[in-house]
């Protein structure tokens, strides 16, 4: 049995879901369909969650919202009528979206997650819609009836255990079956969403919960480039991915699969593969536990934007115990989350996003940890852009940090930290943003 999930890219219009329909078909294994909201049709089109969200904004608000309504209702009426699907369908959408408006919210937070879900649920009814009518006999799965139950952290539910449990019925059902991507339900009924993206997340949670041979995540590339293909012309795909690898580079950047999709994954060993709906004879990438020993010493690179550090000296730090965990208490009273953390005898830096660190809060941060640490020195260093290199074979090799820093030296292009993970697959730089795109020319150009 196979799970395959469809990102909105695949399901933005007629044309992209009679490919889907095809996918499905060409393979009986191919048995749950998780589908995202439609997406962008061009550059400039807006998705549908995107209207979603503003659509919620604006009757909480209390503003003028009829045409962004009608703008999501055009979106799915083009869809229905390029799928031939008639009034049944037109009159499926109408009424949840007037019930979605109807609905009573005891917060934003509530109403935004319900507006957010509800591009999924409406996409899955259609699409399930759609199979049947051209004679693939499949059923529409809601999560609250699978029981695939949540958190109730509106923007980032947590699956809640039992689930897993759940879900496995989910073998006894005999048609395909489509389960819209994106939420799951509290314990009081309400639909709560995961981290934008979490269709991602939604597909690995079944594969977890039936079992599934195989996850397969269909999307709009051929593979997984070993690096950003806006900047790299041509980049080499990537034919085979351990977790660890996959897990590293979606952290930094590769926005192709959500990073916290990978777990429920893991937990079970199943096989993933990232494949193109527009080109689905494509081997695309496969993502296991082990893969075989590549000749490359990197396996991809990414990068990641909005970091600062702030960087902490005092005499002597090496001798002092618990400075580390100190420090770190600073920052978790601040609810600031530390991403990395090189360090030396007497300083160490404290590696965040900078969005966690608003003006007013900076000059109060800084006092206090120079303070509580009795500090010689404390400053930040903002607009830093954070490089990856990723590789299992990276952790037996001699020599790649040098060969990375040789070929940035090269460039002229000041490495501001650095630091190797304990498992020794992946190696962290953190640069000034000006000098991103060069330095992902440098390093891909001295490593493929």
């Amino acid at each position: 049995m196979k799970v395959v999930k469809f990102g909105g890219s695949s399901l933005a219009d007629g044309v992209q879901l009679n490919k889907v329909l095809n996918i499905v078909k060409a393979d009986k294994e191919r048995k749950i369909i998780v589908v995202s909201a439609p997406g962008k049709r061009f550059e400039k089109d807006e998705k549908i969650t995107d209207l979603l969200i503003k659509l919620a904004m604006q009757v909480h608000d209390g503003l003028e919202y009829t045409q962004t309504l009608n703008s999501i209702k055009e979106r799915y009426a083009i869809i229905i009528d390029q799928l031939s699907l008639g009034q049944e369908a037109a009159e499926l959408l109408e009424g949840n979206l007037q019930q979605l408006l109807s609905a009573d919210y005891d917060n934003f937070s509530e109403q935004l997650d319900a507006f957010k879900a509800s591009g999924e649920d409406n996409n899955a009814q259609l699409i399930a819609l759609f199979f049947n009518k051209r004679g693939l006999a499949t059923r529409y799965v809601d999560p609250k009836k699978a029981g695939l139950y949540v958190s109730e952290d509106p923007g980032h539910a947590q699956l809640l255990p039992e689930s897993y449990a759940n879900l496995k019925k989910l073998r006894e059902i005999p048609e395909r079956i489509v389960f819209p991507g994106f939420f799951g339900v509290s314990k009081g009924g309400k639909r709560v969403t995961f981290a934008r993206g979490g269709s991602d997340i939604t597909g690995a949670v079944l594969a977890n919960g039936v079992q599934a041979d195989l996850y397969e995540n269909f999307t709009d590339v051929d593979a997984i480039y070993a690096a950003n293909p806006q900047i790299i012309y041509q980049p080499k795909k990537i034919h085979h991915l351990t977790y660890r690898e996959m897990r590293e580079l979606s952290y930094a950047g590769f926005s192709v699969f959500h990073h916290e999709a990978l777990r429920p994954a893991i937990m079970a060993n199943i096989p993933i593969e990232v494949k193109n709906t527009n080109n689905p004879a494509s081997p695309g990438t496969l993502i296991t536990k082990e893969k075989p020993q590549e000749a490359n010493d990197v396996t991809g690179m990414a990068t990641s934007h909005g970091f600062e550090s702030i960087y902490i000296a005092k005499y002597l730090m090496n001798e002092e115990v618990g400075f580390g965990s100190s420090a770190l208490e600073v920052m978790a009273k601040h609810g600031i989350s530390v991403e990395h953390m090189p360090t030396g005898i007497d300083e160490m830096s404290l590696v965040v996003k900078e969005n966690q660190i608003n003006n007013a809060q900076e000059q109060a941060l800084l006092t206090e940890l120079k303070d509580q640490l009795n500090a010689d020195d404390v400053h930040r260093q903002t607009n830093l852009t954070l490089i990856m290199l990723v590789g299992e074979k990276m952790a037996t090799t001699i020599g790649t940090a040098a060969k990375a820093m040789t070929a940035l030296a090269d460039e002229k292009i000041g490495i501001r930290l650095f630091n190797q993970s304990s498992s020794g697959i992946s190696i962290m730089f953190a640069l000034e943003e000006k000098d991103e795109k060069k330095a992902i020319q440098a390093l891909y150009k001295a490593f493929f």
